[in-house]
């Protein structure tokens, strides 16, 4: 059983997810600090640090003497956009699909949870997910999530949608961090991916985070010959 969050992080979680379901639009005016402090029968310290925190990872923005907004949104137009694989296919008129291998609850190892600052042994949500375009694979996602970012991760379809849509509502994006490399396919990446073992794949591993938590660490694989990243400054 999960512990209980800190009340100064589930008013971070409250006010982060009334964002996310667009009750509050970027420039809106948030309630005050008094306000949340009736709502949730707390301090005004402990609210003032749910605010201040959420301030600092520009989630809101404070203005003198006129209050709280919703801060705009600063990721857009970043050197590697966080973008929907699903989106990219049909944009180039393709038919996108994806096949689910695993959805599944599992506890983190060392290096996960060291990715996720967790303590070893924490539940993490994985799924394992194969995309098509026109019924060729094209990329292969091996994703890691905290629970504590999208609690009914486990409950989506994603023959539907894909975990990049869901993450983008549960877990607004707060930043990421990412490497790409060329790595050489292993035996059971190149069996999903339809290509010979050993085949040069392009892999792109990325870290996001989430109202200051690390939100979702994915590994994607795709093969060299149909791949290409780009961007722009």
């Amino acid at each position: 059983m999960q512990e209980k969050s800190p009340i100064f992080q589930q008013i971070k979680d409250y006010l982060v997810g009334e964002i996310a379901s667009g009750r509050w639009k970027e420039g809106e005016l948030v309630p005050s600090e008094q306000a949340l402090v009736r709502q949730f029968g707390v301090s005004r310290m402990t609210v003032n640090r749910a605010v201040r925190e959420l301030t600092a990872e520009q989630v809101l923005v404070r203005r003198q003497g006129s209050g709280t907004y919703v801060a705009p949104q600063k990721y857009q137009g970043t050197l590697v956009e966080i973008r929907n694989i699903a989106d990219e296919i049909r944009a180039r008129g393709k038919l996108h699909a994806a096949r689910v291998l695993a959805l599944d609850e599992k506890s983190a190892d060392d290096t996960l949870a060291a990715e996720f600052d967790l303590e070893p042994g924490a539940t993490l949500f994985h799924s394992l997910i194969v995309h098509f375009e026109n019924e060729t694979p094209v990329q292969l996602e091996d994703r890691w999530v905290n629970p504590a970012c999208a609690p009914a991760y486990l409950e989506q379809d994603f023959s539907r949608i894909t975990p990049n849509e869901h993450l983008m509502v549960s877990a607004p994006l707060q930043g990421a961090t990412y490497t790409i490399e060329a790595q050489p396919a292993p035996e059971e990446e190149a069996r999903l991916l339809a290509v010979k073992a050993g085949a040069p794949c392009l892999v792109l591993h990325r870290r996001t985070t989430s109202a200051g938590r690390v939100a979702s660490v994915a590994t994607m694989w795709h093969p060299g010959h149909l791949a290409r990243f780009t961007g722009s400054v």
